[in-house]
């Protein structure tokens, strides 16, 4: 029963997130600004994250979650040193 309701909601999400992906990625490559290109690499990062996640609590997979984790912490450094670099022109500790 879970595991049915399960896949009907995947088969809503998994066409919503590489829809996403694509959008993302066009962003990312053709981005006017830099900051478009920084948000579109944190989102593409954060929605992998996220899909990693759904998919560790499906395959029940521990190292799914931690990769996930893992992810979304490395996107969360790298947004706050863009903006340190974008406010004082400065990186590093």
């Amino acid at each position: 029963m879970l595991e049915s309701a399960f896949m009907t909601l995947m088969k809503f999400v998994i066409p919503l997130y590489l829809l996403a992906f694509i959008i993302y990625g066009i962003r990312a490559f053709k981005g006017p600004t830099i900051v478009d290109i920084i948000l579109a690499v944190d989102c593409l990062s954060f929605d992998i994250a996220a899909f990693m996640a759904i998919l560790a609590v499906y395959f029940k997979s521990v190292f799914l979650i931690s990769g996930a984790i893992i992810l979304a912490l490395w996107a969360y450094l790298l947004d706050i040193y863009i903006a340190k670099h974008l406010v004082s022109k400065e990186v590093g500790v």
